[in-house]
């Protein structure tokens, strides 16, 4: 037996109950991994609410860091002992998850279990939308929202790599401390923006704006773009985008809109390592800097969950079996 986060029907926070349950067995072509540490993202609450549907009883989780303890059939190429992490797992809030194992990453000797856990949904989110959405060059002017969350610190620190201007949006002073820490080089408050950032370009308007909030700052990143500029709609943390006039895109200067989602860009084995290959190396020589904003222990995911929804977090949220 061991212990996993049981949600019976969709609802708030409070839906998600500690409970003792039966160690799972891995298949053929799948692994077993002892969980060291569960990511917390926004994507699970929308399945346990009842946004997205998925089949309850329900256990959330799709990003997780651990240990191999057991082979299922037909695996060759990880072993007992090995160390690996996950964004596309399931039932990762959990003592045990099972993992496909072409979808378990190695992690290097030198990146621990919690930095391990924090990394790979969000590192490879940044890393598809600077590489593959829009690809980001030298010299461009990127507003990216949310600076002080989990995907915007690292987004901020890839951008500033690349040679970006970076310009971001925070809802606090604290927030906003974070977000120059990471390296942005202008930090502006919702209320406002787009207008501060034609100041800030001189009338021109930004290269890209990278969005995860999606209902509250889509119309004014619209119109924060420069002519041909490209809106990449990646989340909606503040609700979805109701339907729109493609008309606008036109209007507005031939503008490019596009909505990602990361499985799309992990589309096989050798895609899978390039993204993760690249963000683990990062945070191994320190050249990405990882915010574990807090940790829970596992028994604590509906406050996890809560304080997610309620904007009382930065950077990453783990849970802790």
């Amino acid at each position: 037996m061991t212990h996993a986060i049981l949600a019976q029907q969709p609802g708030g926070p409070e839906v998600l109950k500690y409970a003792e349950v039966d160690r799972p067995q891995p298949g053929p072509g799948q692994v077993l991994v002892k969980v060291a540490a569960a990511g917390v993202n926004f994507i699970d609450t929308y399945h346990r609410s009842g946004t997205y549907n998925v089949p309850f009883p329900f256990t959330p989780g799709s990003e997780a860091s651990g240990t191999v303890e057991e082979l299922g059939e037909g695996v060759s190429d990880l072993a007992v002992g090995d160390r690996v992490a996950t964004a596309e797992g399931s039932r990762c809030y959990a003592g045990y998850a099972v993992l496909d194992a072409g979808k378990a990453l190695p992690v290097p000797d030198n990146v621990d279990d919690l930095t391990a856990a924090a990394l790979p949904l969000q590192g490879m989110t940044a890393h598809y939308l600077i590489n593959s959405s829009f690809r980001v060059e030298p010299g461009h002017t990127i507003l990216a929202h949310a600076g002080a969350g989990g995907v915007g610190l690292l987004l901020i620190q890839l951008l500033k790599e690349r040679g970006a201007r970076v310009i971001t949006t925070v809802s606090s002073d604290a927030k906003e401390e974070l977000a120059r820490e990471a390296g942005a080089d202008e930090v502006l408050r919702y209320v406002g923006f787009p207008h501060r950032v034609r100041e800030l370009t001189g009338g021109r308007g930004v290269d890209a704006v990278y969005d995860g909030v999606g209902h509250n700052t889509f119309d004014g990143s619209l119109s924060c773009l420069r002519t041909r500029g490209t809106l990449v709609l990646f989340g909606a943390a503040s609700g979805p985008v109701p339907p729109f006039d493609p008309q606008r895109l036109n209007a507005a200067g031939s503008l490019t809109l596009t909505r990602p989602s990361l499985a799309h860009f992990l589309g096989n084995p050798q895609e899978r390592r390039w993204r993760s290959g690249e963000i683990f190396a990062a945070a191994a020589n320190g050249n990405l800097k990882v915010r574990i904003g807090a940790t829970y222990p596992l028994k604590d995911a509906h406050q996890a969950h809560s304080d997610l929804e309620g904007r009382r977090t930065t950077g990453k949220v783990l849970l802790v079996p």
